[in-house]
């Protein structure tokens, strides 16, 4: 059977609340009486009961973090920062996966919730309405960490990814470009249409170029329909001569799509890209692209979260981090 505080404390031939107060840190224990309680701890086995401790100070040390597809790098990368600022402080974790769906990120919402966590961080490319509702009635801080809240209503961590979208097709204009074709995910995300797209076509308008609705191009989030999305492309009667892709893999089925019908980036197109994933450095050419400091979004709104959960004074709720562009072989 388990080792309970009741064995320790008569072990140790002291109170159980003498054995509480030197599991949880209590400063009021004479070093005498705290050397031989951890001693009897030492000698037992004894491991503090989580639950317990939790329900006597109503606190679980428990962070919930919701994530739309763990399996990418974006947010692989993103959980790694949060993981590792939570064991610094002694948090655990509780990991789900939303799958991108709405309705499975409001269950999740609201299981985090019932089960008493002590903080959320929340991630996804749109909030939805039901989503900020459910939110907005949280008992516990919840952080945004890489998700837009154009309503800045929640405290988030991220990139200006409008002005990192403006600065990459400018590069590319200034490369003498024109003809741009903005590849994305589902425009039904708020990530991809209020910031992306508008950053895309911020640049062109600043430059003095009309916006051509076909070089947007909205297709699923995947390799295989970038990869598929070039020989329509190939097809248009203007033809493009560079690309910007909002993600690594998009990039990725574009170039090789470019590639296998036997033109050469960068000679004949060139191509920018959102994240600074694995993606972008094996393919060759390797990629140019946005360098977004996804371990470090992460990091920080975990320490965000603990400041908000410990009711500590936050001078700015909504941190934007820097950026840069990594230059590599997909731009002449």
């Amino acid at each position: 059977m388990a080792v309970t505080i009741y064995d320790v404390a008569r072990d140790a031939n002291v109170s159980m609340a003498t054995v509480s107060r030197v599991v949880n840190g209590n400063q009021n224990v004479k070093p005498s009486t705290r050397r031989k309680v951890l001693e009897s701890i030492e000698r037992l086995g004894y491991r503090p009961n989580a639950v317990a401790r939790g329900l006597a100070s109503k606190k679980t040390t428990t962070i919930g973090v919701i994530v739309p597809d763990i399996s990418t790098s974006f947010y692989g990368e993103l959980s790694r920062g949060i993981a590792d600022i939570a064991t610094m402080y002694e948090y655990n974790i509780i990991l789900s996966n939303s799958d991108e769906r709405p309705e499975r990120e409001l269950e999740l919402l609201v299981d985090h919730l019932g089960k008493q966590v002590d903080g959320v961080i929340f991630m996804s490319d749109s909030i939805s309405e039901e989503v900020r509702e459910e939110m907005s009635r949280s008992p516990v801080p919840i952080v945004l960490a890489g998700t837009i809240d154009s309503e800045e209503q929640f405290a988030s961590v991220n990139i200006d990814y409008e002005q990192a979208a403006y600065d990459s097709v400018t590069k590319l204009i200034e490369n003498g470009h024109k003809d741009i074709v903005f590849i994305t995910g589902p425009l039904t995300r708020d990530i991809n249409r209020l910031h992306k797209q508008a950053g895309y076509e911020r640049a062109l308008k600043d430059a003095g170029i009309v916006v051509n609705e076909d070089f947007i191009v909205e297709i699923t989030d995947t390799y295989d329909d970038a990869y598929e999305s070039w020989k329509a492309i190939e097809q248009f009667e203007q033809q493009p001569t560079a690309f910007f892709a909002v993600n690594s893999s998009l990039a990725v089925g574009v170039l090789n799509g470019i590639r296998d019908a036997g033109y050469v980036v960068p000679d004949d197109y060139e191509i920018i890209c959102y994240e600074h994933s694995n993606l972008t450095r094996i393919v060759r050419p390797q990629l140019t692209s946005v360098v977004v400091p996804l371990y470090d979004i992460g990091a920080v709104a975990m320490r965000l979260l603990t400041k908000l959960m410990g009711e500590e004074a936050v001078e700015n709720q909504n941190i934007l981090l820097p950026y840069r562009i990594e230059d590599r072989d997909s731009l002449k």
